[in-house]
C-alpha cells in the first residue's frame, strides 16, 4: 500500500504484506505504548479489523490479532484497557470515510487462515534482557532463564525460606500475568479463577492473592497483579497464592507496572513457545539454582540476619532456620 494513516498518538504505515504501528512519545501516550515504541504487524497475524464511532467526535479502527499470533496480547489475556491497546487507532470523525477505506483494504489483505489460531508467534516483542521490580522481588530474564531475587521488605516468609529462584526456559510451559488494573482488583484481592493468563500449552491456572505474609503493608494504590511462571514439573499441582509461590512475583500500582511487567511476560512466553521442550530424566531434581553466580557476602549476611528475625518471630522453626542458614553460607 505504501500509505500512512495518522491518528491520535498512533500512526499506521502500510506495506505490501504488513503494517508498521508507531506510537508517539508524550505525556498523553500511555507508558505501555511508549515502551513498545513501534511494532511490525504482518497481515497474516490478523483475523480482521473493526470500525466504530468513538467518543468526542472520533472514529476508531482496531486491527484484531489472531489468537496465538502475538505473545504480548496472549500474555495480556484480554485485561488491557482500551487506551493501552496497541492495535487501536483513534482518528478525528472527519476521517471516517478514510478510516472505512483502510479497514476494507486490510480485510482484503488478510490470509485465508485468518479465522484459525496461529501455530507460531508472528509478531515480535521486545527481546531479552529484561527486568522489572515487583513489590516482593526483582524479576530478570536473560533470554535463557528467569531469576527472582526477593526483597526483604516485601517478600513473604515462604519465599524467604526457599530463597532466590532461577528457572530455565525449558522448565516452563508458559506464563500467567494479571494486571493490577484489571476489573475486580482495585482495593481487593483477585477472586479465585479470575483473569487467566497465557500458557504455551493449555490454559492458565486459577488463583487468588491476599496479604504478603510479612506483616508489612501491601502495595499501595489499588489491587494486586502478579506474574507467575508455569512450571512443567508442577502441571498437575494446584497453584498457591502468588505472594507465597516462589514461581511468582507480586506487584501493585507503582510496583512492576503494566508497561514493565507485560513486555517481560510476553518475552518469556515467546521464548517458551520457541523452545523445544526437553523432558527431564525421571527422578532428576529440578535445580532452580543451576548456573547461579556466587553471592555477595554482604548480601548473604543481610539475608541471614532477616532469617534470624523470622526465627525470633516464630515464623521459622529451629530446623528450618539452621538448614537455610547453612544453605546460604555454602554459597560464599
Amino acid at each position: 500500500m505504501g500509505d500512512v494513516l495518522a491518528g491520535f498518538q498512533t500512526v499506521w504505515e502500510f506495506d505490501t504484506d504488513s503494517m508498521l504501528i508507531r506510537f508517539e512519545r508524550g505525556i498523553r501516550t500511555p507508558k505501555l505504548l511508549q515502551a513498545l515504541g513501534e511494532r511490525r504487524i504482518p497481515f497474516e497475524a490478523l483475523s480482521g479489523v473493526e470500525f466504530a464511532v468513538g467518543k468526542r467526535g472520533t472514529v476508531v479502527l482496531r486491527a484484531v490479532p489472531r489468537p496465538g499470533a502475538d505473545p504480548l496480547m496472549d500474555a495480556a489475556g484480554g485485561q488491557l484497557k482500551e487506551a493501552y491497546d496497541p492495535y487501536r487507532l483513534v482518528l478525528p470523525a472527519e476521517r471516517e470515510t478514510l478510516a472505512d477505506y483502510y479497514a476494507e483494504r486490510i480485510r482484503e489483505s488478510l490470509c485465508p487462515d485468518a479465522d484459525v489460531p496461529a501455530e507460531a508467534h508472528l509478531v515480535s516483542v521486545p527481546p531479552a534482557p529484561q527486568s522489572f521490580k515487583a513489590y516482593d522481588g526483582k524479576a530478570s530474564f536473560d533470554g535463557k532463564a528467569i531469576s527472582f531475587r526477593w526483597f526483604w521488605t516485601g517478600a513473604s516468609s515462604e519465599k524467604w525460606k526457599v530463597g532466590d529462584q532461577r528457572f530455565r526456559i525449558d522448565e516452563l510451559t508458559g506464563v500467567e500475568w494479571r494486571s493490577p488494573e484489571s476489573r475486580g482488583s482495585a482495593g481487593t484481592a483477585p477472586k479465585e479463577g479470575s483473569a487467566k493468563g497465557a500458557a504455551a500449552k493449555g490454559g492458565a491456572a486459577k488463583d487468588g492473592t491476599a496479604g504478603n505474609g510479612t506483616g508489612k503493608a501491601a502495595p499501595k494504590g489499588g489491587g494486586h497483579g502478579y506474574l507467575r511462571l508455569l512450571r512443567r514439573s508442577a502441571e498437575n499441582e494446584p497453584p498457591g497464592r502468588p505472594d507465597q509461590d516462589p514461581a511468582a512475583v507480586v506487584f501493585g500500582m507503582g510496583y512492576g507496572l503494566v508497561h514493565q511487567s507485560l513486555p517481560f511476560a510476553a518475552a518469556v512466553l515467546e521464548a517458551v513457545r520457541a523452545s523445544s521442550p526437553v523432558p527431564c530424566a525421571e527422578g532428576a531434581p529440578s535445580s532452580n539454582r543451576a548456573g547461579a553466580p556466587r553471592r555477595d557476602p554482604a548480601d548473604i549476611a543481610e539475608r541471614i540476619r532477616h532469617l534470624g528475625e523470622l526465627h525470633t518471630a516464630g515464623l521459622l522453626t529451629d530446623d528450618e532456620f539452621s538448614a537455610k542458614k547453612a544453605e546460604l553460607l555454602a554459597e560464599l
